[in-house]
C-alpha cells in the first residue's frame, strides 16, 4: 500500500454548496517525486469569495478550469499507477474537509474512490506518537504552506517522514 497527502482548496464550505477548485497530492516517501495537481471546474452557480480566495483564482479563472470528469478520472489513473500494492491510503491534514470533497467528487463521476472509505489525519496520527491531543505538528513542515495544494500536501508529507524518523511504524516504499 502507499500513502497519498492530498490537499484542496475549494469556493465554500462544502460540495453541497460549492466547487472544488483545485487539489493536490503527493504520494508519501523519499524525495516526494510522485505529485499530482488537479483543477476543476465550478459544478454549482453558488460560491463564497472568501472561501474563493484563499485558493488565488478568481471565478473567472476557475470558470475556464478542466471539467472534473476529465479530471477526476486523471487523478484515479495516476492513484492507481503509482501505488504499489494493496489499497492507497489517504492522509490529509483537516481530513473532514479534503476527504468529503474527494469522496464526492469520484462518486459524482461515477468513479470507484481508491482510497475505500476512510482516512487518516496528520495531527492525530501525530497527537497519538505523542501521547497528547494538544500536541502541534504544524512546525515540523519544510516547505512553506502556500494555499497551492501540491506544496501544502509536500510540506504535510514532510511531517510523515519525519514521524516515521520519530519511530512510527509507517512502511513508505
Amino acid at each position: 500500500m502507499s500513502f497519498y497527502v492530498v490537499d484542496i482548496e475549494a469556493d465554500d464550505r462544502s460540495p453541497a454548496s460549492g466547487s472544488m477548485v483545485c487539489f493536490g497530492a503527493v504520494r508519501v516517501a523519499e524525495g516526494l517525486n510522485d505529485t499530482f495537481y488537479g483543477e476543476t471546474a465550478p459544478i454549482t452557480d453558488t460560491w463564497n469569495p472568501d472561501a474563493l480566495k484563499v485558493s488565488g483564482f478568481s471565478r473567472e479563472e476557475h470558470e475556464n478550469f478542466p471539467l472534473a470528469s476529465v479530471t477526476m478520472p486523471e487523478f484515479y489513473r495516476w492513484v492507481m499507477e503509482t501505488n504499489k500494492a494493496g489499497r492507497p491510503v489517504f492522509i490529509s491534514d483537516n481530513l473532514a474537509f479534503d476527504w468529503m470533497w474527494i469522496c464526492y467528487y469520484f462518486d459524482r463521476y461515477h468513479l470507484d474512490n481508491p482510497f475505500g472509505y476512510s482516512g487518516r489525519r496528520i495531527g492525530d496520527i501525530y497527537a497519538g506518537m505523542k501521547g497528547s491531543v494538544y500536541t502541534r505538528w504544524k512546525h515540523l513542515r519544510d516547505t512553506r504552506h502556500t494555499h497551492h495544494p501540491v506544496d501544502d500536501a509536500k510540506g504535510n508529507a514532510e511531517v510523515i517522514i519525519k514521524m516515521k524518523k520519530m519511530g512510527l511504524d509507517i512502511n513508505l516504499k
